[in-house]
């Protein structure tokens, strides 16, 4: 959460757990702080000793299994079978690459999806500069305002393909108000480095001669006493620049040729103060058109940049968001940009992301771009950038570790202040079982204590059910009330929570069943945040495919909203890692919805004109646009056996109403759905939601 009033503190241990100073003595007496700590106590103690009946039980379990499969691996029939199980794993895994579970269906639509992609690599590359019209008009074009780029490109040793390619790629830019500074610490063995810049600083001498240019030159070469590191020879780089707005460049890499006209209309039209575009990796030396990985990318999503350098290239920036800090911090080398980055956009009033692919990442040996191992230290760096983020935005006790996806992919754990009581609301009409399943679920397996449960019963028929009821309310944490009418979603559940009692509301489906013991710890984590509106969770089928990993507007054939990685493996990593670390999305299910409850009475709660459908969706936006973020987390995982409870929404008139539902949303939220999803780059299709590429 965020805690700015108590201080910064300080960074203990930037590997793994941050642990901050406690607040200075005085805040609260004696008597309130030996209190606080009691009850803490002995929450843990609670806690501690739940967990520890929940390991024993495990353990016992896992030792019954152990026996059992011992005694089946030393069976003869398991010997025998050695090679049919070798197939069939082969198998399997066969259809975990080929998605959607090896039918024909899906291997033609990944068949397809690898067709469109290796039809973008080529729009992608050389095909997409302008041609000598259009570099024509790009250059010819007339901004209000003078605005100069200073690139940065620190040099080191840089292979003389490499370095041509690099900066002939921004001599070719169509926008020429720009200034090329180059430190170089190449060591004595590479005095080419120097030979091949001097050359191109006399070239750039001549062509602007030739133009009538009222310049000297736009290339600054300056060759340092001796190599600083990247952070080092960066900052030389800056020393130099004379531009309003500074751009950061590796010495092996290429730009587009409209980059920075593209930068220069994104800052007339929307006042961009920080900018950056899409990227692709290539190979080390082939040219660009040998594309490894396109990366298309959201809008600016602080989330996301916490738990992954999303942003890298090619970042852009006013020059006054540099005042009174450095560029680089030599104590992040390896991970001096991502530190950059977190600084520099929290600054920033207004970044904007330019969802055309308009840098080219050269992959080779020895890069971070082929392989982060090459810099195991840029692990750690990573790691102390972000921790050093939170630590400045006032966060404190939170953990930073690697996640499955990559190594510098974080999964981040926050401090939860107190310990609020959560309400969590669920809506029910018979379905014993189901509901069964689910409350058992949240007592057994939830580790967080402070929460009552508010059933909402709405027209329920079956006798067992209110026998259930009884059952449930002699727990004093469940209470049970009762909605008359038509059933409409959106007011049973304002309805139940109008009836709770705590800070927090979770909305949940009777038809879910929890999965992660801390689930409630994970989503409060965010919901406790004042910069966050909704936050939702991982939903499974019962078979582990994705029935939820966060919402995207415009997705599906009613152009309304659909969920991301729909029907994925549970064990797939998602587009560029997305299902593994916290996001900003748009919207997110209301099926396990969690929200400071102040907050979505502000909102009105859920808006009862949406009686079945996309509710949850319109509660999101409505959040967005006063200024919060919804967050997704992949650590909160519960099973979602959608639909068993109401059937779908795909004939008669439940189809009607949804239709009607679909129409009514699509009226309120024109403007945006015709503008995109900001979390959903417009380079993939809204008719699936596997991040697959558009075609055309």
């Amino acid at each position: 959460m965020r805690a700015s009033e108590n201080g910064s503190g300080s960074v203990r241990d930037v590997k793994g757990y941050v642990e901050m100073e406690p607040k200075e003595e005085g805040q609260m007496t004696r008597e309130e702080a030996l209190r606080f700590y009691k009850e803490a106590y002995e929450r843990e103690k609670k806690k501690s000793r739940v967990l520890a009946e929940k390991l024993a039980a495990a353990e016992n379990q896992s030792a019954l299994l152990e026996g059992k499969l011992n005694r089946i691996k030393g069976s003869v029939f398991w010997r025998a079978s050695g090679p049919l199980r070798s197939l069939i794993h082969w198998l399997q895994r066969t259809k975990e690459r080929l998605g959607y579970y090896g039918s024909v269906r899906g291997i033609a639509r990944k068949l397809n999806a690898k067709r469109i992609e290796r039809k973008a690599r080529a729009q992608h590359g050389s095909a997409s500069f302008p041609d000598a019209r259009e570099a024509k008009r790009q250059r010819e074009t007339q901004f209000e305002g003078e605005i100069k780029f200073s690139i940065l490109m620190p040099l080191y040793n840089t292979p003389e393909k490499f370095l041509r390619q690099a900066i002939e790629s921004v001599i070719a830019q169509t926008y020429e108000n720009w200034e090329l500074c180059l430190a170089d610490g190449s060591d004595g063995e590479h005095g080419d480095v120097e030979r091949i810049c001097k050359e191109y600083v006399e070239q750039d001498k001549q062509y602007l001669r030739q133009s009538h240019m009222n310049l000297y030159s736009r290339i600054v070469y300056k060759k340092l006493p001796e190599n600083e590191g990247i952070s080092g020879n960066t900052n030389a780089c800056l020393s130099m620049a004379t531009g309003s707005y500074i751009a950061l460049f590796d010495h092996d890499d290429v730009l587009h040729p409209s980059v920075l006209y593209e930068y220069r209309k994104a800052i007339s039209e929307k006042g961009a103060d920080y900018l950056y575009c899409d990227e692709a990796t290539f190979q080390g030396k082939k040219t660009i058109d040998d594309m490894i990985t396109l990366h298309f990318k959201p809008d600016f999503a602080p989330d996301n940049l916490r738990a992954n350098n999303y942003i890298c290239h090619f970042s852009a920036f006013d020059r006054k968001l540099l005042e009174g800090t450095e560029l680089f911090r030599s104590q992040f080398d390896g991970s001096q940009d991502h530190d950059m980055i977190l600084r520099l956009t929290a600054r920033a009033r207004c970044v904007v992301h330019v969802p055309k692919l308009l840098y080219y990442w050269r992959s080779h040996a020895g890069s971070v771009a082929s392989d982060i191992n090459a810099k195991s230290y840029a692990i750690n760096a990573a790691k102390g950038a972000v921790a050093a983020h939170l630590t400045q935005q006032g966060f404190r006790n939170f953990e930073i570790s690697s996640t499955k996806a990559f190594e510098t992919i974080f999964r981040i754990k926050y401090e939860i202040i107190g310990n609020p009581r959560v309400s969590i609301v669920i809506p029910n009409k018979d379905h014993l079982e189901d509901l069964r399943r689910c409350i058992t679920s949240i007592l057994e397996k939830s580790t967080y204590d402070s929460f009552e449960i508010v059933i909402v019963e709405n027209n329920s028929v079956m006798e067992e059910i209110f026998d259930y009821y009884k059952e449930l309310e002699k727990n004093p944490n469940i209470r049970v009330v009762t909605y008359e009418g038509d059933f409409n979603y959106s007011k049973i559940n304002n309805l139940g929570v109008s009836r709770t009692t705590g800070e927090y509301v979770l909305l949940l489906n009777n038809d879910t069943q929890v999965i992660t013991l801390d689930w409630i710890e994970e989503l409060l984590m965010y919901a406790q945040r004042p910069d966050v509106g909704a936050v939702g969770a991982k939903l499974y089928y019962g078979d582990k495919t994705i029935q939820h990993a966060g919402v995207v507007l415009g997705l599906g054939a009613h152009r309304t909203a659909g969920h991301s990685h729909y029907r994925v493996s549970y064990h797939n990593l998602g587009y560029m890692g997305r299902l593994c670390y916290a996001q900003n999305v748009m919207a997110v299910t209301g099926a396990c919805l969690m929200m400071r409850k102040s907050l979505y009475e502000r909102l009105g709660g859920l808006d009862e004109s949406f009686a079945v459908s996309l509710n949850d969706v319109d509660l999101c936006i409505r959040a967005w646009k006063a200024g919060y973020v919804n967050v997704f987390t992949p650590f909160a995982e519960l099973y979602h056996y959608e639909s068993i409870s109401r059937g779908l929404d795909d004939q008669g008139e439940k189809a009607q109403r949804y239709n009607r539902e679909s129409e009514a949303f699509r009226a309120r939220w024109k403007e945006l759905l015709a503008q995109g999803d900001p979390y959903y780059n417009p380079n993939f299709s809204l008719d699936r939601s596997d991040y697959a590429l558009r075609e055309g």
